[in-house]
């Protein structure tokens, strides 16, 4: 298991950007996937992205944040990264970073580690 600490999260207007990051304990984080999940009050927990072990080379996407939320993974760091463009209010939720030991997984389910999460707040 790894411990998972997510930062970056705060109040920004329609079309902002925010950067957040999951810093991840231990000295195998590149063996572990890492994914983006978040969630809205009265809903329930949605994927948002996910990246794969090591390089990081498969990425996937929500639709709702296609073309707008890119991924990312620094190994030498022991973070992932998630860089929000074009912020809309629906992108409000707070947001949790998670990890498991394996290739790729998409579903939350497949996730073993979570973080605590962090607050992102999109005004209109």
């Amino acid at each position: 298991q790894v411990q998972l600490v997510e930062s970056g999260g705060g109040l920004v207007q329609t079309g902002g950007s925010l950067r957040l990051s999951c810093a991840a304990s231990g000295r195998t984080f590149s063996n572990y996937a890492m994914g983006w999940f978040r969630q809205a009050p009265g809903k329930e927990r949605e994927f948002v992205s996910t990246i794969s072990w090591s390089g990081g080379v498969v990425t996937y996407y929500a639709d709702s944040v296609k073309g707008r939320f890119t991924i990312s993974r620094d190994n030498a760091k022991n973070t992932v990264y998630l860089q929000m463009n074009s912020l809309k209010p629906e992108d409000t939720a707070v947001y949790y970073c998670a990890a498991s030991k394996g290739s790729y997984y998409e579903r939350a389910s497949d996730f073993t580690s979570w973080g605590q999460g962090t607050q992102v707040t999109v005004s209109s």
